[in-house]
């Protein structure tokens, strides 16, 4: 393999050579969409730069190939500077370049180059990832859940999932935004009821830039607790149709963008996985396949409006692979295999979301309609043995799915230096769900669940926002408030218990040190799962027991630092306080430590009991590219704890203790690149099992699989664990194509960590379970190791022509 891997290398490396690029577009008002002429265009620490016309184009030729910052400036305008555009022979890059206005008195301005932008509805607790920054991460292989895992206040796990878990908050908590248009799944075989999953929906080749909030949520994003995140998708080619081809370890895909017409653009793609290959040929007991495609289509009406239209869907299918246990010679990993073969379900889900977002643009603002729909179908199955010959061998069937149709009405503008937004939401939701689930309750009882259901009911929301800077912008404040109701409960339908007011402000107590807060309280709707659910009556038995939203009150303040050299050092403290939180009635915990697995979440009658905090502190040094080094470094100390049965809190799933994420990497002569991350993660808590009951063979049959003893609720922890993953690239650039080859390993130097083993029962040399030769009614039990931390290599080929 380094041989091919170095024979590739070397002859591209000879067959290469330099052309000059350029890039080119238009400068223009943020609010209002009007050309801004004689702007200041410059790259970063070159000679190379611009001037806009009078209808606010310019343009910068002779450019080397590379990775280029973005610096724009002009008098009563805020500076603005643009990370890492990549700059290629093959074609001009399309920039356009919006800037804020300022709020200072123009006879007292003086330009200066903001590189990291002060945020005006949150000047705090937001961090911005660049599409380079996501497709280079080491160990990400492409997948932007897993690049924002480097930031400060994200927990990763080493397991193949991409749970987005932020200070000390469920995967649940958060919401996501593609165009200004909510998606509410970005992962294949998503949890439902949560957002984690093994593999990322959203491409890569899509997207210009992330915002990540994880506190001071803009008025205008609600149903978030945790963390809001703002996905960019870049606008199509105009000059010509562009191909990407992209092969990985794990999928294939295609996109192409380009014009269509003079004042249309698109861009498409479709994916799909090889992972049931790959799992297959190392032996692993299941067998995942994804598909994905995504597009957006942008058309100009004429200056003053435009429509977006986007799109994005996943089709997942699951299935078992038994010869992993046939085939298997390692009595370890035979066992291994033949306990999660007995857990799996058998699985298949699709999904899609479609929406457009009308944009106009007015004398002082502009104003959006914003309409999408979201459906998702869920569905899996398991037999005792997976015999399905039997049908009282059944287990579990379930399905379900969840249909949104959504409108948002935006109004921004800026009147006598403040910014306004304002705005209002309408929602109808359908929840269809049939189940049928055997299931052992805490102490051993059997229970069968057996239900049809399906629901309607519509969700509303107001919201508006207001902000400014004084002090010859030295003082920013911001005020927001919104609230949300709907028509499913009574405890839901009064606008002003969910009354949600956040506060923001940010001081300049010199030009590199700002100090930082906000105060604000937040609401989220329980999963859909927890509407739909109906007891043995046949009664929506969580709407008898007045569901409520869920609430976090957010507190954050902190310190930022500008260096030189495009660096930042910040320091923030947080703390939430959780109340309403769904509490399950079958097994006596709140519903925030579930999430972090494969399956269903909410599909059970539970109360608005639970309470809960997370608090903690968070580091920051970050490096944008800069003379070819670039860096960030996170370290967030954090504790969160939920309430117990007992009403006392508890550690919760999610309470690492400490999380430290270092990324850095170096640009070469000649295109080379390499990048390393070093993560280190407290251990999570476990709950221990419950083995008197777990051995009864009337539990067993049925579950095979351990019961939690929650009274003793996450009172085992697992170890510390840390990775270490590199990456390196070579990009080639010829007239009128471009070639990236990568190779990324995940955990490089193979660590591997023992976490709480799987509680199994002993089994014959046919494997059947031995019964216990002192009681009948019970088998003997054993343990399995459950064993983190895989030595993946991976190949890349991404080219572009």
């Amino acid at each position: 393999m380094r041989f091919t891997l170095l024979l590739i290398f070397t002859v591209f490396a000879t067959i290469s050579f330099a052309q000059r690029g350029s890039i080119k577009g238009r400068i223009f008002d943020k609010t209002t969409n009007e050309e801004i002429p004689f702007a200041n265009i410059a790259l970063q620490n070159t000679t190379l730069g611009a001037v806009s016309d009078i209808d606010g184009n310019y343009e910068i030729t002779g450019i080397e190939p590379g990775l280029y910052n973005v610096q724009t400036s002009y008098v009563g305008y805020q500076s603005r500077t643009i990370f890492e555009i990549e700059v290629s022979a093959k074609q001009p890059v399309t920039l356009n370049i919006a800037l804020t206005p300022s709020g200072t008195d123009l006879q007292t301005v003086e330009i200066t180059t903001q590189v990291f932008e002060r945020d005006e509805q949150s000047p705090l607790s937001l961090q911005k990832i660049g599409k380079n920054e996501i497709q280079r991460n080491p160990g990400g292989n492409r997948d932007i859940s897993r690049a924002i895992q480097v930031l400060p206040g994200v927990a990763s796990s080493l397991s193949f999932r991409n749970d987005i878990i932020i200070r000390g908050g469920a995967p649940n908590e958060n919401r996501f935004y593609l165009d200004g248009i909510e998606i509410p799944i970005i992962n294949h075989f998503a949890t439902q009821g949560s957002s984690g999953g093994p593999v990322g929906i959203l491409n890569v080749n899509f997207i210009e830039n992330v915002d990540f909030y994880s506190g001071a949520f803009p008025a205008n994003r609600g149903d978030a607790l945790s963390a809001v995140l703002e996905f960019t998708q870049k606008d199509g080619n105009e000059e010509r149709l562009k191909t990407n081809f992209t092969l990985s370890a794990t999928d294939v895909g295609l996109t192409f963008d380009g014009p269509i017409g003079d004042k249309t653009t698109f861009i498409f793609s479709a994916r799909r996985s090889y992972l049931q290959l790959l799992f297959g040929v190392i032996g692993l007991p299941f067998l995942p396949t994804f598909n994905d495609s995504q597009f957006k289509v942008k058309h100009r009406i004429n200056k003053k409006n435009e429509i977006t239209f986007i799109g994005i869907g996943a089709y997942d299918q699951f299935r078992l692979n038994e010869s992993a246990v046939e085939d298997e010679d390692d009595p370890e990993r035979r066992r291994r295999n033949q306990f999660i073969l007995g857990n799996i379900p058998i699985n298949e889900q699709w999904n899609y979301t479609v929406g457009a977002n009308y944009k106009h643009f007015s004398k002082r603002g502009f104003q959006n309609v914003v309409i999408s729909r979201t459906h998702l179908q869920n569905s899996a199955f398991k037999y005792e043995d997976n015999d399905d010959s039997r049908p009282e061998n059944l287990i579990l069937d379930y399905l379900s799915e969840e249909i949104e149709n959504k409108l948002r009405l935006e109004h921004t503008e800026r009147r006598n230096g403040y910014r306004i937004n304002v705005g209002l939401n309408a929602e109808d939701v359908t929840f269809f769900a049939s189940t049928f689930n055997r299931i052992n309750l805490p102490g051993g009882e059997l229970r069968t669940v057996d239900f049809d259901s399906r629901v309607r009911f519509q969700r509303f929301g107001l919201f508006g926002s207001v902000s400014r800077t004084i002090l010859e912008e030295r003082l920013l404040l911001s005020l927001g408030v919104r609230t949300d109701w709907n028509n499913f409960v009574s405890s839901m339908a009064n606008p002003i218990d969910q009354f949600s007011p956040r506060f923001s402000v940010s001081y300049n107590l010199t030009p590199e040190l700002t100090v930082n807060a906000n105060v604000g309280r937040y609401f989220q709707l329980p999963p859909y799962t927890v509407f739909g659910f109906r007891d043995e009556d046949d009664r929506l038995v969580n709407r008898d027991n007045q569901i409520k939203y869920i609430t976090n009150d957010h507190l954050v303040a902190g310190l930022q630092y500008v260096f030189p050299r495009n660096t930042k050092v910040s320091v923030e403290g947080f703390y939430k306080v959780y109340d309403n939180y769904p509490f399950s009635l079958r097994d006596s915990i709140s519903l925030a430590n579930q999430g972090a697995d494969f399956g269903v979440i909410g599909n059970e009658a539970v109360i608005s009991a639970g309470q809960g905090r997370a608090y903690g502190v968070e580091f920051l040094v970050q490096r944008k590219l800069y003379k070819g080094l670039y860096g960030i470094a996170a370290l967030t100390l954090v504790r969160s704890e939920f309430s117990d049965l007992d009403g006392n809190f508890a550690p919760s799933t999610w309470d690492n203790g400490y999380i430290l994420s270092i990324t850095a990497g170096k640009k070469f002569k000649k295109n080379w690149e390499f990048g390393t991350r070093i993560r280190a993660l407290g251990g999570t808590p476990f709950t221990p099992f419950d083995r008197q009951t777990s051995s009864l063979r009337s539990v067993w049959d049925i579950r095979g699989q351990g019961v939690f003893d929650f009274a003793r609720l996450n009172t085992g922890r697992n170890p510390d664990v840390y990775q270490i993953d590199v990456r390196l690239d070579k990009k080639y650039f010829f007239d009128k194509w471009s070639l990236n080859v990568y190779i990324d390993i995940e955990n490089v130097t193979n660590n591997i960590f023992e976490l709480e083993p799987f509680l199994d029962v002993v089994r014959d040399p046919n494997g059947a379970p031995v019964v216990d030769q002192n009681d009948a009614s019970r088998y003997e039990l054993t343990s399995i190791q459950n064993s983190v931390g895989t030595f993946l290599p991976s190949i890349g080929v991404v080219i572009e022509f």
